[in-house]
């Protein structure tokens, strides 16, 4: 098998998982290639997550860069099964990110 190059459009793209908290201090943690655009969404109510309606205002509150989408949607997972303790932990830096990819 030869060598394959990527033109352009299939240039490499970074995925993000953030955490929103609402105004009654849930966190809702999420998955996206543009974290600004998607808490935009989440904030007009239009294409955001139906959990965060009328839950505003939103504030992101921790956002972490990863490779491709299966290592954020796999990131993503983790944290959801997360205690809530466990959640502030990852937001104060208390815990590291990268156990939770082994």
């Amino acid at each position: 098998m030869g060598i394959v190059k990527k033109t352009e459009s299939e240039s490499v793209t970074t995925w993000f998982v953030y955490m929103i908290r609402t105004a009654g201090g849930q966190l809702y943690t999420g998955i996206t290639t543009d974290v600004q655009r998607r808490l935009d969404e989440h904030t007009s109510g239009s294409k955001g997550a139906r959990f965060l309606r009328g839950k505003g205002p939103l504030e992101l509150v921790w956002q972490c860069s990863v490779p491709d989408r299966s290592v954020a949607s796999r990131l993503e997972y983790r944290i959801k099964q997360l205690s809530r303790k466990d959640k502030h932990r990852l937001l104060a830096g208390s815990l590291d990110v990268s156990l939770l990819l082994d």
